[in-house]
């Protein structure tokens, strides 16, 4: 039996898992421009995913990488979440989501 399969299934679940509430602390503490953070660790999971010989955690890691990459559209999408009320925004930054509403007239 291979369970190389399931073990990446189940490992980019949890990254999934892991990368969602990154997302969400990242945009609540710093806003969209935390976008950068996402690109760095998804660029430093592809490197490492070219230089890891095994194939099974390259696979993992490499997984990794594009959770990371899509975490910056996430990011970006939150915002626009926390701007329709969705999610609950930083009451230190309630003056810049106060005018972006007015900009964008929600």
């Amino acid at each position: 039996m291979n369970f190389n399969g399931i073990i990446v299934g189940a490992a980019v679940f949890l990254i999934i898992g892991i990368c969602h509430p990154i997302v969400i602390k990242l945009e609540y503490n710093y806003g969209k421009k935390s976008w950068w953070v996402m690109a760095l660790a998804g660029v430093i999971f592809s490197c490492a995913s070219l230089f890891v010989k095994d194939s099974l955690w390259s696979t993992v890691l490499g997984a990794a990488a594009f959770s990371c990459f899509w975490g910056i559209h996430e990011i970006i999408t939150q915002e626009k979440r926390v701007l329709k009320r969705w999610f609950p925004e930083n009451p230190k930054r309630h003056a810049y989501y106060e005018q972006k509403r007015k900009e964008l007239q929600l």
